[in-house]
């Protein structure tokens, strides 16, 4: 059966391994998903991301980041951008996340990136998630 809502699915994943404080979680890839973890290893929530396969089916596998005393750096992640509701915005009014301490992740014309990065070059696009 097809997965309605795989970035759903994602962001679930990651959560319920930092409540379980898991050293790393894995799920099926896809080009979206890695761009994603991308950023959000650049911006320093994980450590690192594998691209592997298993069974034949490529796999993620995101090794996430905690502080000294087991702290997750990942406190929250939210969709914001959902298949029944798509959320658009101009680069003047993507949001901030946490009065500044998360961030905003979207997918532009140029690629998926964070609010910052699109404010500086002055593109919108949809917000697919809040990170803090």
């Amino acid at each position: 059966m097809a997965m309605t809502d795989p970035l759903a699915d994602m962001f679930n994943r990651i959560s319920n391994a930092i409540q379980r404080r898991h050293a790393s979680v894995q799920m099926p890839a896809s080009k979206l998903k890695a761009e994603i973890a991308r950023v959000l290893q650049k911006e320093g929530f994980i450590q690192s991301v594998d691209r592997v396969t298993e069974g034949g089916h490529p796999v993620l596998r995101l090794y996430l980041r905690y502080q000294e005393d087991e702290v997750p750096m990942i406190t929250g992640i939210r969709r914001i951008s959902k298949p029944g509701k798509r959320v658009y915005v101009r680069h003047s009014r993507i949001p901030n996340v946490m009065g500044g301490m998360g961030i905003t992740i979207l997918s532009t014309p140029k690629g998926v990136m964070t609010g910052t990065d699109s404010r500086a070059q002055m593109m919108g696009g949809e917000v697919v998630c809040h990170v803090w």
